[in-house]
């Protein structure tokens, strides 16, 4: 049984307009989704910026309205908790986000931060709660003398080990990460990353990880979803994306992962600009006359994309 589900999911924000401030139209955010993450499995979300895919991490959490579907966590409809307080489910889905920085208190030390989350579902004494919190930091690789520091004392990188940390403090089934690498230096992303994995399998946690870098998703989930304009143009195992992805935007953000290798440069740079006049020349054919994106099609068992009803399922992957 999945952990998560979400089905049809729908988020639109109202556009207020006149003296009255009356209703003249809606900004589709998400526009009918569908997804399942299994547990201890890792999905990646990826999109540009604007596409809907941090709107999606935030009506898993509950903290925007949905307009229509239903979200199921443990086999449970949580969708009538969108929005209340709700303490068994938000004690099992947490989140790390992209700027932690803003995310922790500056005026408080890191064994409040971390013992927050502790003092508000768990009936810890003093002792118990300072043995959690360096056993939570020894597990993102910082010492006890950490929790008695403030966060701009701190690197980025070991802030975000902090935001990790206050995360899992309650030994949550699901974490939705948002970005949670994307404002750190590259050598920096491969410390977090390598400690997401780890605590992943030391843990038996679930992921689910909202990124613009495929190049980090690779790295990070077994699943991926494409997103654009509200809505998924590919969802599947990752070895099917990266290696027969079938729709034209897709191909274009795989084109667009830099390569180590300099002798590559020019060849990967013509490849790009072909894929870019490609998907201006041929992008009408996926999307129907609104621009909107087209349902998913089934290419095989582990890969959908989003293709014109007209369009063949074009022989499965290899």
């Amino acid at each position: 049984m999945p952990l998560l589900e979400v089905k049809d999911l729908k988020v639109h924000f109202p556009i207020k307009g006149g003296i009255l401030g009356r209703t003249v139209g809606w900004v589709k955010a998400v526009d009918g989704v569908s997804f399942s993450v299994e547990p201890g499995q890792t999905l990646g979300l990826v999109g540009e910026s604007g596409s809907g895919k941090s709107t999606i991490g935030k009506a898993i959490l509950g903290l925007v309205p949905l307009t229509g579907g239903n979200i199921f966590f443990d086999g449970e409809d949580i969708t009538r908790y969108i929005g209340k307080n709700h303490s068994a489910y938000r004690k099992c889905v947490q989140m790390i986000f992209q700027d932690v920085y803003s995310s922790l208190n500056p005026k408080k030390r890191v064994l409040d931060i971390i013992a927050e989350p502790l003092r508000n579902f768990e009936n810890q004494t003093k002792t118990e709660e300072r043995y959690s919190v360096d056993e939570l930091l020894a597990i993102v690789g910082l010492t006890p003398a950490a929790a008695l520091k403030y966060p701009h004392e701190f690197s980025g990188g070991q802030r975000q080990r902090i935001g990790i940390a206050r995360a899992i403090a309650l030994k949550p089934k699901l974490i939705v990460a948002d970005e949670p690498v994307s404002a750190l230096d590259l050598s920096v992303q491969a410390q977090v990353l390598n400690y997401l994995k780890d605590i992943q399998q030391e843990l038996h946690l679930t992921y689910f990880f909202i990124s613009h870098d495929l190049g980090v998703v690779r790295h990070m989930c077994e699943t991926l979803a494409i997103m654009h304009n509200a809505r998924f143009v590919e969802f599947g195992s990752r070895e099917s994306i990266y290696n027969n992805a079938r729709h034209i935007y897709t191909r274009k953000l795989i084109a667009a992962i830099p390569d180590t290798d300099p002798a590559l440069r020019d060849a990967n740079a013509r490849q790009r600009q072909q894929l870019a006049d490609e998907y201006e020349r041929e992008k009408e054919q996926f999307y129907n006359k609104d621009g909107q994106v087209y349902d998913l099609k089934e290419v095989s068992s582990t890969h959908f994309a989003a293709m014109p009803e007209s369009s063949p399922p074009g022989g499965g992957d290899a």
